[in-house]
């Protein structure tokens, strides 16, 4: 279950090292991913919203018995 978000990770990842936060500002995945200003795109904000629910249904017990819906 650990697992589980890792696709949606490396996608995250890839997503937002084409974006111009990371080329022409030359910040962090952390700093871009963490943004409100709409510095990367909506794919990569849809990615890291759906990454968000990913993690989160880990902690909820009610998704831990049943299982992450996951990737």
């Amino acid at each position: 279950m650990a697992k589980s978000c890792k696709g949606l990770a490396m996608e995250l990842v890839k997503c937002l090292s084409e974006t111009d936060c990371i080329k022409v500002q030359k910040k962090g995945y952390r700093e871009c991913a963490g943004e409100k200003e709409p510095n990367i795109t909506s794919e990569c904000v849809g990615l890291r919203e759906t990454y968000f629910n990913c993690k989160r249904g880990q902690v909820d017990m009610r998704a831990r018995i049943r299982g992450n819906k996951g990737y």
